[in-house]
This record gives structure tokens, sequence and C-alpha cells, in this order.
């Protein structure tokens, strides 16, 4: 039809062929798997962040860890427990220069107010026993924070016979700061740490899935 149309016209017409490989309509079609071919459904897994929730329940129960996680990592209240020269970088940071205010760190004086204690100094086998009892009058959730050589193994006096060789043995560390004494920086650093540890707690999924 429209050879006969280009030819009144006095124009040519050239057929497109389209470059594609041929069909084999005499080759059978596989058919489709059956139920049984397919692969299994995995078991569940906790929730990520980086994973969408199965149903609208876990959806809201995650939201709201968010939100509880988001209010917590910017309102850690440290305890002041200073015991050794380590105190004196601990209370630097507190001051205009680092300003760990703006990340809503704020000292607190009393172990009923705070949710995190920072061990910086050396600990004695004398003060194990009241560290340990502030520790349990802290409010839950409640983190730690091992400041300094002495704090973590024991530092220059590990070999003493009044020091004990790291406060991990009578408390559950979440952070540990290394140096004699460590610089303003390493806390800073260690409580940012702690706030990204913060970020990601299942505190609400852990209840409901009681």
């Amino acid at each position: 039809m429209l050879s006969k149309i280009c030819a009144g016209l006095g124009c040519q017409f050239v057929p497109f062929v389209r470059a594609s490989t041929t069909f084999n309509h005499n080759k059978p079609v596989s058919s489709p798997p059956e139920h049984n071919d397919l692969p299994e459904r995995s078991e569940y897994k906790p929730y990520s962040p980086f994973q969408t929730a199965p149903g609208k329940l876990d959806y809201v129960i995650a939201r709201t860890d968010d939100i509880i996680n988001w209010a917590r990592k910017n309102s850690i209240w440290p305890l002041t427990f200073g015991l050794a020269c380590c105190a004196v970088e601990m209370m630097h940071i507190a001051g205009p220069r680092y300003d760990m205010d703006r990340f809503g760190v704020v000292f607190r004086a009393s172990p009923r107010q705070a949710d995190v204690i920072i061990v910086a100094g050396t600990v004695t086998n004398k003060m194990a026993p009241a560290l340990r009892r502030i520790y349990d009058q802290m409010t839950s959730p409640k983190w730690a924070i091992s400041m300094g050589s002495c704090a973590n193994g024991g530092g220059y006096y590990h070999y003493s016979y009044s020091v004990l060789r790291g406060c991990d043995r009578i408390l559950p560390i979440d952070i540990y700061v290394p140096g004699c004494p460590p610089s303003a920086e390493a806390l800073m650093y260690a409580i940012l740490q702690l706030q990204k540890r913060i970020k990601y707690m299942h505190t609400q999924q852990s209840w409901y899935r009681r």
C-alpha cells in the first residue's frame, strides 16, 4: 500500500527491517515454577534501621524507638566521678573551649539524676564497693565510660596491692578511653560514640517481643 502511494508521488519506499533476534515458535516455553520450587521464607530477623518493618505494629514500635533514642542521646547526664588526674580533662570538656552542653551533656552531682558514669582515674580496692553502690543507684538505662589507663587496667599501678586492675571487674563498661591522661578530645569522641550506640537501642521492641 505504501509502495503504491510512494510511486504515485514519485518517491521510493524503503522498508525498515528491525534488527532483532528471531523467536523460535517451535521451542517449548518453560512452565512457571510450582509452589514447591519457590525458596522458603526466611525467619524473622530483629528490626534494623536499614530495613523496612514487616508489619504496621512493628513500624510504629520502631518509630517509637527512634523518638526515644533521639531524646536519650541528646540528653546525656554524666555523673561527676573523678578519682585522679583524668578528672581534670573531664572537667575540661565542660569549659567554653569544648562546650559539651551543645550535645546535651550536663554534669549531675547525684547518681539518681545521672544516666552515665565516667570513671576518670585510679580505682582502689577500697573505692570499688562505693563505685559499685553509686552505679546501682543510677537510673536505668545507664551506661559507663572508663577514662584513662588506670581505669581501663590499672595503668602504672597495675601491680599495686591496693589498686583495682580495671573497673570493668565491677562495672559493665560501654566505652573505653585510652591515654594517661586522655585528652579532652578523646573523651568528647567517646561521648559521641556513646550517642551512636544509644541511637540503635531497641527498647520498645524488646518489650513487645517478650
